[in-house]
C-alpha cells in the first residue's frame, strides 16, 4: 500500500522528532484521529514522565496523555534507531540563534542526518522548526538525495510551519490552518493529505522556500508593531502621555489598525528569534534588512529600560538600586503558561542582579527557574507570594500579568510597584504606590 492510501485509511504510524511545546500537541491531534504515534526525544526523563502518563506542560493535561497511551496509540521513545518504523517523520525541534545572533542550525542538521541513516524509500519527511528561506532544499534534500533517492519518488519532503501559541484557547492545533510547501507537487500532495486529517484548514503553497517565508512574515509583522508600542511607550513616558490609554482609543477605529501592546520585552522562541533568520540569509544576497533590525534593537532594548525605570522609581523613594529588595512577578514569558523560553524576565533579573539589587521572583507556573544556556547564573525558586514577601521587598516589578494574581492583595502589601503590562490599571486599582513601565 502506498503512503497516501495508508495516510487516508489512518493506518500511516507517524514520528514525531522532539516533544515539547510543538511536537506535543501534534502527538495528540493524530492520536485523537486514530493515527498510531512514535514520539522521538533525546531527554530521557521527558519519555519517562510520557510513558508514565504525565504531562511537563502546564496547559497540556495528562489526562490527555494518558488516554494515547490507554487506546494503545501513543509511543515515547529515545531510540532513533527505530526511526524507520513511522511512515511519515515529524521535525520539532529548537532553532535558537548562536550568542552572535545568527541561527544555530545544531538541531536541525543532527535531526536531518539521524533520519538519513533510518530514511527509506515511502517516507514523508516534514519540518515544523522555523528557519531561514532555503533550509528544506539546502540542508534535508541534499543529504536525503545522497541516498540515491529521488524526492517526489522514492521519499516526500515538506516544510509546514508550527503555528503554535502556547496557552491560547481561542484557536487550537485543529482549527488553526496549516501552511505546507512541497520540494515537489507530489511531495506537496502527500504532506497536504497527512495535516488534513488533523487541521480543518491545509493551505497550500508553490514550496518550501515560500512556506519557510510565511512564518517568518508572521512572527516579523508582530516584532514590528510591538517595537513601535515600545518606541512609542517610552516617548509617552517622556511625554507624560498614557500609552494604554492611547492604544484603547486607536482600536475604536473599525478598520485600519490593529491594536498590539507594550511590554518588558519579547519573549517566547519565536518572536524574539525568528526576524534574525532572516537577517542573516538576507546578507547572501547582499541585502539589508534595516526595519526588522530596527525593531530587534528596540525590543531587545526593553529589559534595560524597564531596569532603568526601576532605579528612578526607587531614587525617587531616597533608595538606590543597588542593595534594594526586588520582587519580579512573572517569570514565563506570557501570561498563564510555564514557558519560559526567552523570556524578558530573565533578563530583568540578570541586569537587576548586575546593578547590586536582591532579586526574588514568583510565579505560579514555575516552581524553579534555571537550565538557561543565556542566564547560567539564574538558579532560584519561586517564593512565596504572602503578605511578609511583599513588605519585605523594596519594589514588586511585575514582569508577567498571570491572571491568577490577587493584583488588589499586592498593592495593599508591596511598597512600591513597577508595572509593564499595565494590570493594576487593567483590575481597575489606581494607586500611588503603582508605577508603569
Amino acid at each position: 500500500m502506498d503512503l497516501l492510501s495508508k495516510i487516508n485509511e489512518r493506518s500511516a504510524t507517524i514520528g514525531i522528532i522532539g516533544l515539547g511545546y510543538v511536537g506535543l500537541p501534534i502527538v495528540l491531534r493524530f492520536c485523537e484521529e486514530g493515527f498510531k504515534v512514535l514520539g522521538f526525544d533525546i531527554d530521557d526523563s521527558k519519555v519517562k514522565k510520557l510513558m508514565s502518563g504525565g504531562s511537563y506542560i502546564k496547559h497540556i493535561p495528562s489526562e490527555n496523555i494518558k488516554k494515547c497511551l490507554a487506546k494503545g496509540l501513543f509511543e515515547a521513545t529515545s531510540d532513533m534507531q527505530r526511526l524507520k518504523e513511522p511512515d511519515a517523520i515529524i521535525i520539532c525541534v529548537p532553532t535558537p540563534l548562536t550568542d552572535k545572533r545568527e541561527p544555530d542550525m545544531q538541531y536541525v542538521e543532527g535531526t536531518a542526518k539521524t533520519i538519513e541513516r533510518y530514511l527509506r524509500p515511502g517516507q514523508l519527511v516534514s519540518l515544523e522548526s522555523t528557519t531561514y528561506p532555503g533550509t528544506t532544499e539546502e540542508i534535508l534534500l541534499p543529504l536525503f538525495q545522497a541516498k540515491g533517492l529521488e524526492a517526489g519518488k522514492d521519499f516526500y519532503l515538506v516544510f509546514s510551519p508550527e503555528r503554535e501559541d502556547p496557552g491560547r484557547k481561542d484557536f487550537t492545533t485543529a482549527t488553526t490552518p496549516k501552511v505546507v510547501g512541497g520540494v515537489t507537487g507530489q511531495c506537496l500532495e502527500v504532506g497536504a493529505a497527512l495535516y488534513s486529517k488533523i487541521v480543518d484548514k491545509v493551505i497550500k503553497v508553490s514550496g518550501t522556500r515560500a512556506a519557510e517565508m510565511t512564518k517568518l512574515l508572521e512572527n516579523i509583522y508582530r516584532a514590528v508593531n510591538i517595537a513601535l508600542v515600545n518606541e512609542l511607550k517610552m516617548l509617552c513616558d517622556r511625554m507624560g502621555i498614557d500609552i494604554w490609554e492611547v492604544i484603547d482609543a486607536a482600536k475604536t477605529k473599525p478598520f485600519g489598525f490593529q491594536a498590539f501592546y507594550p511590554g518588558p520585552g519579547l519573549g517566547g522562541h519565536c518572536i524574539p528569534v525568528d526576524p534574525f533568520y532572516l537577517t542573516w540569509k538576507a546578507r547572501e544576497y547582499d541585502f539589508s534588512t534595516r526595519f526588522i533590525e530596527l525593531a530587534g534593537e528596540i525590543n531587545t532594548n526593553m529589559p534595560y529600560y524597564v531596569v532603568e525605570k526601576a532605579g528612578e522609581v526607587l531614587n525617587e523613594r531616597g533608595k538606590s538600586l543597588k542593595g534594594s529588595k526586588i520582587i519580579v512577578l512573572g517569570i514565563a514569558y506570557k501570561k498563564d503558561v510555564d514557558d519560559q523560553r526567552e523570556s524578558p524576565s530573565l533578563r530583568v533579573i540578570h541586569l537587576l542582579r548586575r546593578r547590586g539589587a536582591d532579586v526574588l521572583y514568583n510565579d505560579p507556573y514555575v516552581p524553579v527557574c534555571a537550565g538557561h544556556r543565556h542566564y547560567p547564573d539564574i538558579n532560584m525558586k519561586s517564593v512565596e507570594l504572602t503578605e511578609e514577601t511583599l513588605k519585605g521587598a523594596d519594589m514588586a516589578l511585575l514582569a508577567t500579568d498571570h491572571t491568577s494574581y490577587d493584583y488588589a492583595f499586592i498593592e495593599r502589601h508591596a511598597q512600591c510597584i513597577l508595572d509593564t503590562r499595565n494590570a493594576f490599571s487593567k483590575n481597575k486599582i489606581n494607586s500611588e504606590k503603582v508605577n508603569r513601565a
